[in-house]
């Protein structure tokens, strides 16, 4: 069985509980890629359901039969575009994190409102967050960490806090290629207060 969830519609917000079989805490990777981070954080962590988020069908269909092979039931995957998927789709106050690593910075000045982390994106992320819920980010370019790090400062009822051990530890295909190059991995986590 695909691990790909067919809309019936994309206007019908989703249900966790129409996605995944066991009801547990659940975390959200946008731009998943070919997954080599999500499957790996799914494995580890069985206790959690997990759902990507990827517009490449590409991608999505090479995520999808490396975790059928994995046979890992706790993972789910979205085709779908990611600012309307925050938007209107995904359920309110569910997601213990939010991981967004080496999304495309646009780095021309006239595409960079095309950048998915920007003054409007900690509102989306606070709409779907649970409690305490913490947002992760990784990217190889000093601007759109800037961008990054001005979004979030000013953002209400978020703060700034360490990036856990256990996550910079785990290093996705693009970033091991950024890091070889001499290219340093800049991170920033926020946790969302109660």
């Amino acid at each position: 069985m695909s691990l790909l969830h067919e809309f019936q519609s994309v206007t019908e917000p989703l249900r966790l509980e129409g996605l995944f079989s066991t009801a547990q805490p659940a975390e959200l990777e946008i731009g998943c890629g070919d997954g080599g981070f999500l499957l790996e954080w799914a494995t580890r962590h069985p206790g959690k359901n997990f759902l990507g988020v990827e517009r490449l069908l590409g991608r999505i269909r090479k995520l999808d039969k490396k975790g059928r092979r994995a046979n890992l039931t706790n993972l789910r995957l979205l085709r779908i575009e990611a600012r309307y998927v925050l938007q209107h789709l995904l359920p309110a106050n569910v997601f213990e994190a939010i991981h967004i690593y080496f999304p495309d910075p646009w780095p021309k000045d006239k595409h960079r409102r095309h950048r998915l982390i920007d003054e409007h994106f900690p509102e989306l992320a606070r709409r779907i967050l649970a409690p305490n819920g913490s947002v992760h980010l990784r990217t190889d370019d000093p601007d759109y960490f800037v961008q990054m790090q001005e979004s979030f400062a000013p953002a209400k009822g978020f703060s700034s806090t360490e990036t856990p051990k256990d996550l910079v530890a785990l290093t996705t295909e693009f970033e091991r290629q950024w890091n070889e190059e001499g290219k340093p991995t800049l991170r920033a986590s926020y946790r969302l207060g109660e």
